[in-house]
């Protein structure tokens, strides 16, 4: 039997969206061509034996994620797609500095929020919008980390829309996860297919670990020429557990949990050890709020360590991300991140937003709930994709529900139009087709910033769907930032 050649399978351009490989005229664009010759040489058979070695290398690496609702709450293999996704390196320089100005603001705004609350007292921000804040933390009025970061870690995720204009989707500011798969997915591609990263200048993200445990280090109150850095996970049955002790590994800290540290009357973090206890320097935090420190926060917390916030606030311990970053990692504040860069940089946004309608304000309101089923409704600080409504994929039946939240608790949502998001080719099954995508790249702040060269491409790994969260069924990809102007890509 005859095998059938790759460019022969379905490879096209999907009318009404921007391809990150494909342009319109179904001919690969400038960054994608060494990768498109090198894939058309291809059979099925062999493009399908590269998919099983890439999944065989991704179960022995243990690239695994876990669903809360799944029976059982099984661990699963991140779903990953062998044709990576790829953008120019010089587009990518722009939107590194806007990611850069995005964070440097938004540190800025979190500073002043528990602090003189300036931005509200000169109208940019609405009191009531901060009074509705679920994230808010009273607890750290008037505490001031070092520099003034607050989001020391920051995904911010982007999509392109069909015009091709790259958008800030929302930012995680949080306990934002995703990084080793990023990584992890690097590595794949790497023993997979060796010698397109000979023939392609493909920009290099594997000194994200050393980036990170320098970060984390410049956060340290003592003066030590290696300060002892510890990663603090909520253990083995969190859904990101194999992110936490894949960074612990690879940065060569500890992995602990709240049980392993204690905070004892000299307000210092130590870690029980087997010769007794070291003090911690920096606590690189996987706990939300909440459940961080039952002294101050939930009283019935498990997963905390009681007396952290007093080791934090006395300045005997750096924390990552500082607890209360979360104030702006909502739906609703993310509306106004424009305002928020010019007010404190005096500055347009480099990167904008997806048009945004704040259910709060009335006129708004009117409209989302006049165009629910054309438009994307999203609560203020659900993540992982869910409690949002599709307008146009819902039901009647969903349209009246939504109306109903939202006219119930209108600052908990917003709406913004339905985007047509950019799609990558994508091997499902034994057919390549096209499959909708964002990208969550990772921002690194102390006194200077560091932006990965790229970042965690997600992936909708049904047609049609726009929802690429890996909760939801989505998978990833690498991304590769390739230089179009060195000699590899002529």
């Amino acid at each position: 039997m005859s095998k059938t050649p790759l460019n022969r399978l379905d490879w096209t351009y999907q009318s009404g969206f921007c391809d990150e490989l494909i342009g319109p005229r179904g001919r690969p664009r400038p960054a994608s061509r060494r990768l498109w010759k090198y894939l058309k040489k291809l059979d099925r058979d062999e493009l399908l034996e590269r998919r099983d070695a890439c999944e065989v290398a991704a179960l022995v690496a243990g690239i695994t994620f876990r669903v809360y609702h799944d029976a059982g709450s099984a661990d699963r293999a991140m779903p990953f797609d062998l044709i990576p996704r790829i953008i120019p390196l010089n587009e990518w320089q722009r939107i590194s500095a806007g990611l850069e100005q995005r964070v440097t603001a938004l540190n800025l705004f979190i500073n002043d929020l528990y602090g003189e609350q300036r931005i509200i007292q000169d109208g940019i921000f609405p009191a009531d919008i901060l009074a509705g804040s679920a994230n808010f933390r009273e607890q750290c009025r008037g505490i001031r980390p070092r520099y003034g970061v607050w989001a020391h870690i920051c995904g911010s995720d982007l999509v392109r829309d069909a015009d091709g204009t790259m958008y800030v989707l929302e930012d995680n500011l949080r306990v934002p996860s995703g990084v080793s798969y990023m990584l992890e997915n690097r590595q794949v591609m790497k023993r997979v297919f060796p010698e397109l990263f000979e023939d392609i200048d493909i920009q290099p993200v594997d000194d994200y670990p050393a980036r990170l445990f320098d970060m984390l280090a410049s956060l340290s109150p003592r003066p030590a020429d290696y300060p002892v850095v510890a990663v603090l996970t909520p253990g083995q049955y969190n859904s990101a557990y194999f992110e936490h002790a894949w960074l612990a590994q690879q940065m060569g800290v500890e992995l602990v949990e709240g049980r392993d540290l204690v905070v004892p009357d000299d307000d210092c973090v130590y870690m029980r050890t087997i010769h007794g206890l070291r003090q911690v320097d920096v606590i690189y935090r996987r706990i939300d709020d909440a459940f961080l420190d039952p002294e101050v926060f939930r009283k019935d917390s498990l997963l905390g360590v009681p007396g952290l916030m007093r080791a934090w606030r006395a300045g005997h311990v750096g924390l990552a991300n500082a607890p209360g970053a979360g104030v702006a990692d909502d739906k609703v504040v993310y509306s106004y991140v424009p305002e928020i860069i010019r007010y404190y940089l005096d500055q347009d946004a480099l990167i904008p937003n997806v048009p945004t309608w704040r259910c709060s304000i009335q006129a708004e309101l009117d409209h989302v709930l006049a165009n629910i089923d054309q438009l994307v409704v999203k609560p203020a600080n659900e993540s992982g994709g869910y409690g949002m409504l599709i307008g146009p994929h819902a039901s009647r039946t969903e349209h009246a529900q939504f109306k109903r939240l939202i006219k119930a608790d209108p600052r908990n949502y917003i709406a913004q139009p339905t985007l047509a998001i950019s799609t990558c080719p994508t091997l499902y099954g034994t057919q390549i087709a096209p499959r909708h995508v964002d990208l969550r790249p990772f921002i690194l702040s102390s006194d200077q910033h560091y932006v990965t060269t790229g970042g965690l491409t997600r992936v909708a790994m049904r047609a049609g769907s726009l929802v690429v969260n890996s909760s939801q069924g989505g998978g990833s990809k690498d991304t590769w930032i390739v230089d179009t102007d060195s000699g590899s890509e002529n």
